[in-house]
């Protein structure tokens, strides 16, 4: 279904019927992704008396509780409550679900400690002046299917440096989507200098801005302008699952 969107100005066509979805999903599989530790997600049917929620075992119904950590267990979305004193929701603060959006591809430069990182230099010549996305998507290379499935924790995957970050705000970047646990180095001492610039917390703090990590961009899905469709569980938390979908324009 084409459809037409008139945004800052501009009509862009889009298929509604054509998503690109650049999520993991989130399973009780202890192969899938993870970070920070965590363990994985656990489905476990209610049991109440005799009663189970599990129809393979004889219940009515299949009715399980679920144990997750948004931030560990797979692509999620999160809000400035993240590193806030302040107790804020990504369903409060996250009002619009569709923006302009730049996908770019980044091998991150080895810094001489053995870091890698994502550079200031790389975003500012892969995103024009005359570019203002709303939304950035970061996809890392080497960007093998094991994103899937690898566990992250101690491992200090790259991250973006904070004047990176400063160069993205002064775009208007609101929203920054990457395919790694966090924007941020794994071991900082909790500074987490890219999250605190990013949303100005604790100076000016902006509510309506987001972070999200944990994606996954296939391949074949080439770099240039689309539409994102941010999709995100009613949670009251500074973190939801989600479910960020991308829309080829025409």
């Amino acid at each position: 279904m084409i459809a037409n969107l008139f945004h800052r100005g501009k009509t862009y066509q889009i298929d509604f019927f054509k998503p690109i979805d650049i999520s993991i999903p989130l399973d009780a599989n202890k192969e899938r992704v993870s970070a920070w530790y965590v363990e994985p997600m656990k489905l476990e049917p209610v049991v109440n008396g005799d009663w189970i929620g599990d129809v393979s075992k004889g219940g009515s119904v299949n009715f399980r509780n679920i144990t997750f950590n948004p931030h560990g267990n797979g692509t999620h979305t999160e809000c400035v409550g993240h590193i806030s004193k302040e107790f804020y929701s990504m369903n409060k603060t996250l009002q619009r679900f569709m923006f302009l959006a730049e996908l770019v591809t980044v091998l991150p430069d080895q810094l001489e400690n053995g870091d890698f990182v994502i550079s200031k230099k790389f975003l500012k010549d892969h995103l024009s002046e005359g570019q203002k996305p709303e939304a950035v998507v970061i996809r890392t290379l080497s960007n093998g299917l094991n994103k899937l499935t690898h566990q992250y924790s101690n491992t200090n995957p790259p991250y973006i440096q904070k004047d990176a970050i400063t160069f993205l705000n002064e775009l208007g970047v609101e929203h920054i989507l990457i395919d790694m646990p966090s924007i941020d180095k794994e071991k900082d001492d909790g500074k987490l200098e890219g999250h605190h610039e990013f949303w100005n917390y604790p100076e000016d703090p902006k509510l309506h801005k987001t972070i999200t990590e944990l994606i996954y961009v296939p391949n074949e899905v080439i770099d240039g302008t689309y539409i994102l469709n941010l999709q995100i569980a009613s949670f009251e938390n500074d973190a939801s699952p989600s479910k960020p979908l991308l829309y080829k324009i025409y």
